[in-house]
């Protein structure tokens, strides 16, 4: 991997693990496992601990290699499994102090979530023991609940900003927390209030932009209990409870947020020792703590220091010493954030979920059947000293109480909107102050800019904003939106390419073609379209060119230049320059390949790698999609499509049975109504059976 310490986003949620003094064993007959004609799991039984066992075990037959993923670094196994690119993960692992940040806070989790997780670990440690050859590492298993939390506190901590942070000081790079969203990868969310539909329901989206494989995509599940868990939804792998769905009453889904949620922090060194820095006038010792990294395919363990200050995880390069400070690993307990918003049964009982700030990051839009949406841009966010000559966007001196921040805002001080006058409340991974109606968006003057809150738009919120209007939405024209592959008139990526559109074709020849059919191109990601094949070449080439650059237009040289790498590479790998998208970017599943629509930050979008002759494969984008239906009488009605299928395992029927759904941008039904599920059954089973 060019980035190892961007395989540690894998681990996002949680980590499967078995605490031997805990609650009785859990009886797998006492679980029943329904598979539907798509192979999602309905996992039924008595008690939340049971349907998470049931969970575990439905999810590792599936994709147990994912499961086994995310509990590599609690067991300091990355880098034995995954070599160099690995060690990275366990050295993060120690360096920000997920094992005694668990044991320090165990107490603050609730009798109730720790049952549910020690069924989780049961369940996956029952599997791996009857399926010891699927073992990446022969000592892997068992695990236990403190692996599993401070499993989930690294991944917590990575995907706040760590693993970037982590970079940018190895590679001797002062860090910037980001300004714009460079990546154009996201998610989208949307609520709608009864009042702004035809049918006089309330309508939610789901739809988060992951990888299409490995821990890191969606996984749908159904969980029902006795104890009040009846929800559906998306988890990542390790995922005890559904991390975005809907249950009975209300639904939530999540995006991606980029508010300034992270500081570094550069030490002042006692020339006259390495391992003190000043603070308030005083040397202070670095604590350190020896670690021993074990990599595959090297004989010897590896010798590291991981070092800590007042700030946190601390790291030595060229440039100096740099602490860095969040509060993601300051708090294990945000799956238990998660297992609560699973259980609650209105508005009120939500909030009261999220207002503790368990959760230290992600976008929350919400809807239910009692005419609430709510959107808030959940963070755990510094209370950060905002005199001038402090820039939180870049290091900040570590040598004084001043900046040594201890609190966060309170959940009330963070943008949020409950029931605009509008009716409407979407997020695309763009500004929260640019959320609703445009009469009914927050003043971002009314709150501190020292917060670093998002400011921006991207294509995805401009084609919102020009798709929306006074009228109320149907339900068909609510799916419409969603599945739209149109960009913008103003396009919002980093580099502007508006002087390829001015160009005269007639003054490049050889390059007229493609000129002419990018010019006069839709701006559509139609699989068939001329122009989007143009694009996706474009997009990439730029990207490549621009690499670690300011946002700004590219030159007329550049222009001509970018149409001439466009014009070369169909030329070398097609021999043609008049392809349709379709040729060039690829849905690929197993040995099967299927011509594809999207690109990068369109509503449907994709992300691609180079696959082979030429030709690009998806990798990332829509993932699983939910269309949900709140009337105030009756269950939700709720339609989702993921991306490949149930199942990661070539050969099962469901390794690719929804592929065709998500090309053709179809879906199919999803229920929470038991009797339904059964009789709908194309598979009822113990987990064991």
């Amino acid at each position: 991997m060019k980035h190892p310490l961007l395989f540690l986003i894998i681990v996002f949620t949680t980590v499967p693990v078995l605490n031997l003094k805990s609650q009785s064993p859990i009886n797998p007959k006492n679980i029943t496992i329904v598979r539907d004609s798509f192979g999602v799991p309905h996992i039924f039984a008595k008690s939340d601990a049971e349907v998470s066992y049931g969970l575990a075990w439905a999810q590792a037959e599936d994709d147990f290699k994912s499961l086994q993923d995310v509990v590599l670094p609690a067991k300091g196994f990355m880098g034995r499994v995954l070599g160099k690119a690995g060690a990275a993960g366990d050295y993060a692992f120690a360096l920000f102090r997920c094992r005694e940040i668990t044991k320090e806070k165990w107490h603050t989790l609730s009798p109730a979530f720790i049952k549910l997780i020690e069924g989780y670990v049961q369940g996956i440690n029952d599997y791996a023991a009857s399926h010891k050859n699927e073992w990446l590492h022969k000592d892997l298993f068992p695990i236990t609940t403190e692996d599993y939390i401070a499993s989930s506190v690294l991944a917590l901590t990575v995907f706040n900003g760590a693993d970037d942070m982590l970079r940018r000081i190895y590679a001797n790079k002062i860090w910037l927390a980001p300004g714009i969203n460079n990546t154009n990868k996201g998610s989208n969310s949307m609520s709608v209030h009864p009042s702004k539909t035809t049918t006089g329901e309330a309508f939610l989206l789901v739809n988060a932009h992951q990888p299409n494989t490995g821990s890191q995509a969606f996984y749908e599940a159904h969980i029902c209990s006795e104890e009040g868990l009846n929800v559906t939804g998306g988890l990542l792998a390790g995922g005890p409870c559904i991390l975005h769905g809907v249950n009975e009453h209300l639904g939530w889904a999540h995006t991606v947020n980029y508010c300034d949620r992270v500081d570094v922090f550069q030490l002042e060194i006692n020339p006259e020792n390495k391992n003190q820095y000043r603070f308030d006038g005083q040397w202070m010792n670095l604590e350190q703590k020896k670690i021993k990294l074990r990599i595959k395919g090297v004989p010897v363990a590896i010798s590291r220091t991981v070092y800590w200050s007042k700030y946190g995880a601390t790291m030595k390069n060229k440039q100096g010493v740099f602490s860095m400070r969040l509060g993601a690993n300051m708090d294990i307990r945000a799956l238990e954030q998660w297992y609560d918003m699973n259980k609650a049964k209105n508005f009120t009982k939500f909030y009261n979920a999220i207002k503790d700030q368990r959760l230290s990051m992600f976008n929350i839009m919400y809807a239910d059947k009692y005419d609430t949406v709510f959107y808030v841009n959940n963070a755990l966010m510094p209370v950060r000293d905002a005199a001038p000559q402090y820039d939180w966007r870049k290091t900040v001196p570590g040598n004084s109480s001043a900046t040594l921040w201890t609190q966060f805002r309170n959940f009330t001080q963070l943008p949020q909107y409950i029931n605009p006058k509008s009716g409407i409340l979407f997020n695309t991974n763009h500004s929260s102050f640019a959320a609703s109606g445009k009469n009914d968006n927050l003043n971002p003057n009314l709150f501190p800019k020292v917060d670093g809150w998002e400011l921006y738009h991207n294509n995805r919120s401009i084609r919102m904003y020009e798709m929306l209007n006074n009228e109320k939405l149907s339900y068909d024209r609510f799916k419409q939106l969603k599945f739209d592959k149109q960009l913008p008139k103003q396009l919002a990526y980093p580099y502007s390419i508006d002087t390829m559109l001015l160009l005269k074709a007639d003054d490049y020849p050889l390059l007229k073609n493609i000129i002419k059919h990018f010019q006069q191109w839709d701006r559509k990601g139609d699989s068939s379209s001329k122009g989007a094949a143009i694009f996706l070449l474009t997009y990439e080439h730029v990207k490549q060119l621009m690499d670690g650059q300011d946002a700004r237009t590219l030159t007329k040289a550049e222009c001509v230049a970018t149409y001439q790498a466009v014009y070369d590479y169909m030329m070398k790998y097609f021999k043609r320059d008049d392809l349709v998208l379709g040729d060039v970017q690829k849905l690929v599943r197993g040995n099967k390949e299927y011509p594809l629509w999207g690109f990068p930050d369109l509503l449907s979008p994709q992300w691609t790698e180079s696959y082979k002759n030429g030709q690009r494969k998806s990798v990332g984008g829509d993932g699983l999609i939910m269309f949900i239906r709140f009337a105030k009488d009756g269950l939700p009605q709720i339609e989702t499509v993921n991306m490949y299928g149930a199942s990661a395992r070539p050969g099962n029927k469901h390794f690719d049975d929804q592929v065709e759904l998500y090309r053709f941008q179809k879906t199919k039904q999803m229920t929470l109504n038991k009797e339904e599920v059964f009789k709908k059954a194309e598979r009822v089973y113990h987990p064991g059976e």
